[in-house]
């Protein structure tokens, strides 16, 4: 169990997360139970998380992280901030997301232009969460961030750029638990970064990898999560778990049906 030491800053979302420092000596991205989306995203992080790291897609180490009342009561800042009202975070088990390097030192991108993309070390790993995405119905577009590796220079056969597959909360349709599936859904906002996508062939693999995941895997990860994030009310989790079993098969379809939009998101796919 993680406890958080401080805090860091606020950070851009609409699940209003915060940076913090915690007692492993790394820093987080923490989401709070009395988050301004719903408390299963919370759930849902920790689910889509654990899947897609299984499955061997690039995502940030995950944890549960014990943010104390005193902290909340000696930090402003620690605030869900409502239309016309600041509502203290609540205090107990939260969500958290280790931030890839120290943020004192190494500056994480939203953005990388398209001239340094093929820089990207794991590039692939967007069309393997475009699987994992459509298997999970993200109802929100792909979330991605970028970082240098410290000593990366860019020299000729050399990837100093790495991808982070960030930000799972809208997997399940966020707080409501179903799967109101979309073709242009779960996509990641610049076709640039399908352009080795060239057939099924790209998107296989990760396939085969979701037929594998089985319901041993799905219980353990729901072990993991704290029964206040759901209401304690179990069988509802294991319903999501059996839902997501039943929806393997499906993953192909949903991949084609993206492919045919007049986004034409896979442009050397022919």
């Amino acid at each position: 169990m993680l406890r958080a030491l401080g805090h860091i800053r606020r950070m851009l979302g609409g699940a209003q997360s915060h940076l913090m420092r915690c007692s492993d000596g790394h820093y987080y991205v923490v989401k709070f139970q009395n988050n301004p989306q719903h408390s299963r995203i919370l759930v849902n992080e920790v689910l889509a998380t654990r899947i897609a790291s299984r499955i061997g897609l690039q995502t940030a180490p995950i944890g549960i992280v014990e943010v104390s009342q005193e902290l909340i009561e000696l930090t402003p800042d620690l605030c869900v901030e409502m239309p016309r009202s600041r509502v203290p975070c609540s205090p107990g088990l939260q969500f958290g997301s280790r931030y890839p390097e120290d943020p004192h030192r190494v500056t994480m991108l939203d953005f990388l232009p398209d001239d340094l993309l093929p820089q990207v070390e794991n590039l692939e790993d967007f069309a393997g969460m475009l699987a994992l995405d459509k298997w999970l119905c993200n109802t929100n577009g792909r979330q991605a961030i970028f970082y240098r590796r410290e000593g990366g220079n860019g020299r000729p056969g050399e990837f100093p750029y790495v991808a982070v597959m960030i930000d799972q909360g809208f997997c399940f349709n966020a707080g409501e638990w179903n799967f109101p599936d979309a073709p242009l859904r779960g996509l990641y906002a610049r076709n640039r970064v399908y352009e080795g996508v060239i057939g099924w062939n790209s998107f296989e693999p990760w396939i085969e990898r979701i037929k594998k995941l089985n319901e041993k895997a799905l219980d353990e990860y729901i072990r993991e999560i704290p029964p206040e994030w759901y209401a304690d009310d179990l069988d509802s989790v294991q319903r999501l778990a059996g839902q997501l079993l039943r929806r393997r098969d499906l993953v192909t379809d949903l991949i084609f049906a993206a492919k045919n939009t007049t986004r034409r998101p896979f442009p050397n796919w022919l």
